[in-house]
């Protein structure tokens, strides 16, 4: 289908303002609206936070009774459906307004459905417009709707000669200010943070967004919403005052062994939540995790932890995205790695990765990376 200028300028200022979500709505996508009439902008709007007005519905707001005879740019298609707000598809016909483009149809089967309403309604539907930006913007409800799994990314932080810690585990700091903060963003942005229990332990992170260290703000009334702080642990060994389980927000530890119940007790006691998932030989099942992290609509999972578990990650090729975050430092040959791997014979057996994306944060660098594709 091919579309206007004005189209593609209005939709990717629907888009900018989907953004200004990125780290409020979930487990809602993030969506943008604008309205125009008569080549201008009349009404904008975007989705700010799970059970507050969808984008649709700001952007009518907006625009008032400017809104009839309008076109409507939204970056996913409206909803059809009751669920803690009525549907923008309703809203819209209502509204008068004349015409829908949208960047994605929704893959929500809950949701969809909104722009056949609309055309019964006798608006023209377009689909479509800047649809890969649309999607990059939502990998994890996306994957969550298409396979009841989060998009899982795993933040790596290691020394140039590949060294995420000394010997004796000692790892503040690798990388500077400019990289943490960073990694502020990451978490944010995430449903769930999700570490071993060795790291959870020797570390003694808590694994929070602390958005005073950031040089912006990005919330739009002060609230600060928490991921799930997740600790792989299978025995239950995790002690009762470890950061990770009396922070603020919720945590959640997932073990093998149903046996433990005094560990269970003081967890809980404590305020954390206890779930026994299947092992994985004598690991807990990676499989499960994400499994019960999607039915606890999950849509991003941060994993933050070891080089066992990282490893682990990499090898089941459940790692959709590594964000490694390297300093121009040395910490030498004993030091710990970045990933624990078997040993590799041949350079066949390499675990290439594909680079996405490649940016300066103070002295250190960001990499962005993905599996690369199989031949």
């Amino acid at each position: 289908m091919s579309f206007a200028v004005d189209d593609r300028r209005h939709m990717a200022h629907a888009l900018q303002l989907a953004r200004q979500g990125l780290y409020t709505t979930d487990p809602n996508p993030r969506v943008g609206c604008v309205l125009t009439r008569d080549g201008a902008v009349v009404g904008t709007g975007w989705h700010q936070r799970a059970g507050a007005p969808h984008a649709e519905r700001h952007a009518l707001a907006v625009a008032g009774e400017a809104a009839r005879g309008a076109s409507a740019y939204v970056t996913l298609e409206p909803c059809a459906h009751t669920g803690r707000t009525a549907p923008c598809a309703d809203a819209l016909i209502e509204a008068g307004v004349a015409r829908v483009v949208m960047a994605m149809a929704d893959p929500n089967p809950a949701g969809a459905g909104g722009a056949a309403r609309l055309r019964a309604a006798g608006i023209a539907v377009e689909s479509g417009l800047l649809e890969d930006e649309a999607r990059a913007l939502n990998p994890g409800f996306l994957r969550r709707m298409a396979t009841g799994r989060p998009w899982v990314r795993l933040k790596l932080a290691a020394s140039l000669d590949g060294r995420t810690a000394m010997a004796s585990g000692e790892s503040q700091w690798i990388t500077g200010a400019a990289a943490r903060d960073d990694v502020q963003h990451l978490r944010a942005r995430s449903s769930a943070v999700v570490t071993g229990r060795g790291t959870a332990v020797m570390d003694r992170p808590s694994l929070t967004v602390r958005p005073q260290h950031w040089r912006y703000p990005d919330y739009p009334d002060g609230d600060v919403r928490q991921p799930l702080r997740v600790v792989l642990d299978r025995t239950l060994a995790t002690p009762v005052d470890t950061p990770l389980i009396t922070a603020a927000g919720g945590a959640l530890l997932l073990c093998t062994d149903a046996a433990h119940e005094q560990q269970r007790q003081a967890l809980e006691a404590a305020g954390a939540e206890v779930q026994t998932l299947s092992a994985d030989q004598d690991r807990i099942s990676l499989a499960a995790v994400l499994d019960e992290l999607g039915r606890r609509a999950c849509n991003e999972v941060l994993f933050e932890c070891g080089a066992e578990l990282a490893g682990d990650l990499v090898r089941a090729g459940l790692a959709d995205e590594l964000m490694v975050y390297m300093a121009p430092t040395l910490l030498g040959s004993g030091a710990r790695p970045l990933v624990a791997l078997p040993e590799l014979e041949q350079m066949s057996q390499q675990i290439r990765l594909e680079l996405r994306d490649l940016r300066h944060l103070g002295d250190d660098l960001r990499l962005t990376l993905a599996p690369a594709p199989s031949d």
